[in-house]
């Protein structure tokens, strides 16, 4: 049943102001976010398409709706090469007291049923809420659709009074990992200062604080307790690469 004039005046108005983000980004060479902004207006010009029936405005919208997607098809085509040369980087800058950035919001888009091997680098896996978010990220990894075989972290060792609470913590996390089909191969460096996680799927991601962005919560029933969603973040940074030949760390 064809929708009302006001449905598809609504459902115009959204496709038009998504587009006109998507060109103004583009604009910018922003191309990753332009183009997820493109197929999300095109998805809502469709949807407006079925209900006309004007013969002459269908075709006219079909033009329009042909040139966006030929300039969307054009941008994956030029980011699928920028990964396949190693040239890939993406940036997001997270605001003091941010919310919405999960692991899970985070590294979805990088996570597929291709991955099996996962490496970790980050000095500060040492005192409790530091343990728990290396947990979180395990949980995480063995949620979502890839099937992720082995993880490797690289930690620096807590040389103070936290050392045994550290290794009992990781060595429950180990044993928990193996109940699930999961190895985790741990080493300790010295001399460990970068933090980055690598997929071997090709993606690698630098956050300036490592897995340990979070505030600390307000109190243990306050939101953001249990969802990371709603736990609001310290200001740091987020690159993203892409290359096929990602090295092991």
């Amino acid at each position: 049943m064809a929708k009302s004039g006001r449905g598809l005046d609504s459902e115009s108005v959204a496709a038009a102001t998504v587009l006109k983000r998507a060109v103004e980004l583009d604009s910018e060479s922003r191309y990753q976010q332009a183009l997820v902004c493109y197929q999300e207006g095109i998805d809502l010009l469709l949807q407006v398409l079925k209900g006309i029936q004007d013969d002459t405005k269908k075709c006219n919208l079909r033009k329009k709706i042909s040139g966006y997607m030929d300039r969307a098809e054009n941008i994956k085509k030029y980011l699928d090469q920028e990964k396949e040369d190693g040239k890939y980087h993406k940036q997001i800058k997270i605001e003091e007291n941010a919310t919405g950035f999960s692991y899970e919001s985070l590294f979805q888009e990088y996570l597929n049923e291709t991955v099996r091997e996962v490496w970790v680098e980050d000095p500060y896996i040492r005192h409790t809420h530091q343990l728990y978010n290396f947990l979180r990220f395990c949980e995480m990894l063995i949620k979502r659709p890839c099937k992720v075989k082995t993880i490797h972290l690289l930690t620096s060792l807590d040389e103070g009074g936290g050392k045994q609470q550290q290794i009992c913590g990781l060595k429950e996390i180990k044993e928990s990992l193996r109940d699930h089909g999961v190895l985790l191969e741990l080493e300790y460096s010295s001399s460990i200062h970068d933090r980055e996680i690598r997929f071997d799927n090709g993606w690698m991601i630098k956050i300036g604080r490592g897995l340990d962005y979070f505030k600390k919560p307000q109190g243990r029933f306050s939101l953001g307790y249990c969802d990371l969603d709603l736990r609001p973040c310290h200001e740091t940074t987020v690159d993203i690469f892409h290359n096929k030949y990602t090295k092991k760390i």
